[in-house]
């Protein structure tokens, strides 16, 4: 009987679903593309900012996770390209510039129909990649297999940080939150050393947030900008 019960719970258990766990002092979402409808959020039609998953919750209905996804100005607005529902509200930026953004290369979450890339900017201009969704932020963490070169090991800027990177095969995603304050050499490491990650992009640190409610995870603080998320069924 219990063997049948487990074999049930397989069955039933739905293809593609948000996985998320703990491992180390990070928190991993694992999300497939093809099967989850990954989407951003910042506004309202109306253009009230959303600022917070539980806004965005009263908006569209449940979700099944959500993380801040891009750095953005005081109004909340994306500093760099900004894509939702075909629609550009931000431009890319390709020049160098102050802060995290700026720390070339830099990257971009672009989300299709039925796939995702995390994409160098640069190489994402050239490709001229048709995004139904996208959100760029930097610097990049991983870039074809080694870290930004500009990342030191022994550096003691640390914080709590959050991004997303793009297994081999392009199949799978991992949004990933760190649950101590870490440097960009041990974020980025953690990225290609555990998670065999060739590409990988920071989304932001201090402000860094995730609502995972398969793990009882729901993180409150700043008004945030671009979210990416997914509604649950």
């Amino acid at each position: 009987m219990i063997r049948a019960f487990a074999l049930w719970v397989l069955m039933a258990a739905p293809v593609g679903a948000v996985q998320c766990d703990v491992r180390g002092y990070y928190t991993v979402c694992a999300i497939t593309p093809q099967t989850e409808d990954l989407r951003l959020f910042r506004a309202d039609s109306d253009g009230t900012v959303y600022g917070s998953f539980s806004a965005i919750e009263r908006a569209a209905g449940p979700l099944a996770f959500a993380m801040n996804a891009g750095m953005y100005h005081p109004d909340r607005s994306a500093v760099g390209l900004y894509v939702e529902e075909r629609q550009e509200q931000m431009r890319l930026v390709t020049n160098a510039g102050p802060g995290n953004f700026g720390m070339l290369p830099n990257g971009v979450l672009c989300i299709g129909s039925d796939w995702a890339r995390v994409v160098e900017t640069l190489r994402f201009e050239r490709e001229a990649l048709d995004c139904t969704y996208a959100t760029q932020s930097g610097p990049m963490l991983v870039i074809d297999g080694d870290l930004h070169p500009r990342f030191l090991k022994d550096s003691t800027s640390r914080y709590i940080r959050n991004g997303v990177g793009q297994s081999e095969d392009g199949k799978t995603l991992y949004f990933v939150i760190s649950d101590k304050p870490v440097s960009f050499y041990d974020f980025g490491s953690f990225f290609r050393d555990v998670l065999k990650t060739p590409q990988a992009l920071y989304f932001d640190g201090k402000i860094s947030r995730l609502y995972a409610p398969s793990i009882g995870r729901d993180d409150g603080g700043f008004s945030m900008g671009p979210i990416i998320g997914i509604l649950a069924p």
